[in-house]
């Protein structure tokens, strides 16, 4: 596709860690096409992830389980606005039905995912088949079909913040800006994504004992909440608890970027400090780590199928804690080597 593109629309329904698994699609546009606007469409509580993103002309949301007659309500909206903007090209990273019907109404040149289903295909002016193996590749493929070649492809993710969302953790606890601190998010929605508290306990009393400051943090449901509380009484000295529940996206961002360190499950916030370029242990277990791991190389990933066989997708128990097998030690090792590496790194720096 070589003429003037001016306006794009980027299509992606899914959570809040796959919306910035798209970050690298964008800013790849953003190097060939540098005057074009880049609009997103999105599911409407995903936006917040990429609000700070100065490369985002303008959001288009869609509200999810909103009944059937506000979701066609809306649906119907959205083909108007999207029409009036006239888009020299749909890049579409998401699989729902709806959103290629709506794509296709436009009548403007898109591209998607070839899925083998003819009825899908034919909804786009061309389809590319999906190349590689993490997400990120995987999305980046996409534009393959564009015509763009490997060194026009921009591999890195970028999650942005502002300068206000540091001011509002540092407001809260200003000894942020001269402590060495570890951020450890043990939650996820799912709990076959979950480690042992008693485990996690264990490793916070290990970054105790090297002098570093342990932030929790977690989602505001009140079962995460319940999670970090009943985590933090386990240790022999407890985290700080001061954010968990109570940091915007955002905010999140800020508290990770400064820390010395990331420790989490697979979960969105992994993706994060992947995204902010931040050391980070991260557990997986019954998902595919070399497809979903974080697209980092100061990440280490302690694998549970390393310690016992992991199901298939298709026979995957959701109400397992498939980490369970992941023994404390293995953890403690990563986050020691990782603190070793960044203090040699400081030292090299002086």
């Amino acid at each position: 596709m070589t003429e003037d593109v001016k306006r794009i629309l980027i299509c992606k329904l899914k959570f809040y860690g796959d919306v910035l698994l798209i970050t690298p699609v964008i800013a790849s546009l953003r190097a060939r096409y540098p005057d074009a606007k880049i609009d997103l469409l999105l599911y409407k509580d995903t936006q917040a992830i990429l609000a700070a993103d100065s490369r985002v002309n303008q959001f288009y949301l869609v509200e999810k389980k909103a009944g059937l007659l506000n979701t066609i309500k809306n649906y119907c909206s959205l083909h108007t606005q999207l029409k009036e903007n006239q888009y020299d090209l749909v890049i579409n990273l998401t699989a729902q039905w709806s959103i290629a019907l709506l794509i296709a109404s436009l009548n403007r040149h898109s591209v998607s995912i070839k899925r083998g289903k003819p009825r899908w295909d034919k909804l786009f002016t061309q389809v590319t088949d999906a190349e590689g193996t993490h997400v990120v590749e995987q999305n980046l493929s996409i534009l393959k079909g564009l015509g763009f070649n490997d060194s026009e492809l921009k591999k890195e993710m970028l999650l942005s913040y502002r300068s206000s969302d540091w001011q509002a953790l540092v407001t809260q606890v200003p000894a942020l800006e001269s402590q060495r601190y570890v951020v450890i998010q043990p939650t996820s929605r799912q709990a076959f994504k979950c480690w042992d508290d008693d485990k996690f306990a264990e490793v916070i009393d290990h970054l105790h004992q090297k002098g570093l400051r342990v932030y929790l943090t977690c989602g505001p449901a009140a079962e995460e909440q319940q999670q970090v509380q009943h985590i933090a009484s386990l240790c022999k000295t407890a985290p700080d608890l001061t954010f968990a529940g109570r940091t915007t996206f955002l905010q999140l961002a800020a508290l990770i970027d400064h820390a010395t360190l990331y420790i989490g499950v697979d979960s969105a916030p992994m993706h994060m400090a992947a995204a902010l370029d931040k050391p980070q242990v991260s557990l997986f277990g019954a998902t595919k780590p070399l497809q979903w791991r974080p697209w980092s190389d100061k990440a280490t990933v302690v694998w549970a199928g390393d310690y016992h066989p992991m199901p298939e997708r298709k026979d995957l128990d959701r109400s397992q804690k498939y980490l369970t097998w992941i023994p404390v030690q293995a953890v403690n090792e990563a986050v020691d080597r990782l603190l070793c590496n960044e203090e040699e790194t400081v030292i090299d720096g002086k």
